[in-house]
């Protein structure tokens, strides 16, 4: 019986954390989007893509999906604020195409 409640604890726990990174979640999804936004603002204004938020938007990608990993138990690992961000785990495009 005493193994019972320390699993339900622990899984109290997990629903939690589960909660706070839900909110880190949404505001990196708010984050993501205005970003976007932004990014197609520059690009109109000066035909070229800001490579700093570009980065930016690609970090905030990752952590999103490590935050649904998570949420989703897919993954043990807690994303930020209980762990570093993450690193760009993949590169964005060298070249970007408009159009066709």
């Amino acid at each position: 019986m005493s193994d019972m409640h320390a699993d339900r604890k622990a899984v109290l726990y997990r629903f939690l954390y589960t909660l706070v990174i839900f909110i880190a979640f949404e505001v990196v999804r708010l984050l993501a989007q205005l970003g976007t936004l932004v990014q197609y603002g520059i690009l109109l204004a000066t035909r070229k893509h800001s490579e700093p938020l570009r980065t930016f938007c690609n970090t905030m990608s990752r952590y999103a999906y490590l935050c649904l990993r998570y949420m989703t138990l897919n993954s043990n690992a807690r994303p930020f604020p209980f762990s570093p961000l993450p690193k760009d785990a993949e590169a964005p495009e060298s070249d970007i195409t408009y159009g066709k």
